[in-house]
């Protein structure tokens, strides 16, 4: 029962990431929304 609750606020806390990348790798990265948002559209296109 304790695992399948941690791996439900795990599977939770990974789609909240994937929801705000941008943000949280601006953060990260100590850029602007805008550079780390066009950098990733530029890898979807190849």
């Amino acid at each position: 029962m304790l695992g399948f609750l941690i791996f439900v606020i795990v599977v939770a806390a990974a789609v909240v990431a994937y929801k705000n990348r941008v943000p949280l790798m601006a953060k990260v990265l100590g850029q602007s929304e805008t550079r780390v948002r066009s950098q990733i559209e530029r890898k979807k296109r190849r």
